[in-house]
């Protein structure tokens, strides 16, 4: 049985509003979901720069909100 965990990367646009994209995992598999605009991408590696990529691109969502 494998667990599954899930974690967010949060950004905010220069109006600051903040969009996230959840990480979710199950076993060795990474499903990344934007909340924002229903953006959908498995991800092996490297998935949390993969949602930041994904943020600032989309959504010129840069700024962190936990700095």
């Amino acid at each position: 049985m494998s667990s599954i965990t899930t974690s967010k990367v949060s950004r905010c646009d220069q109006h600051g509003r903040e969009h996230v994209v959840q990480v979710r995992k199950s076993g060795g598999t990474r499903q990344l979901s934007c909340s924002t605009c229903e953006w959908r991408r498995p991800a092996q590696f490297l998935p949390w720069l993969k949602a930041e990529e994904h943020l600032a691109e989309a959504h010129r969502a840069t700024v962190d909100p936990t700095a």
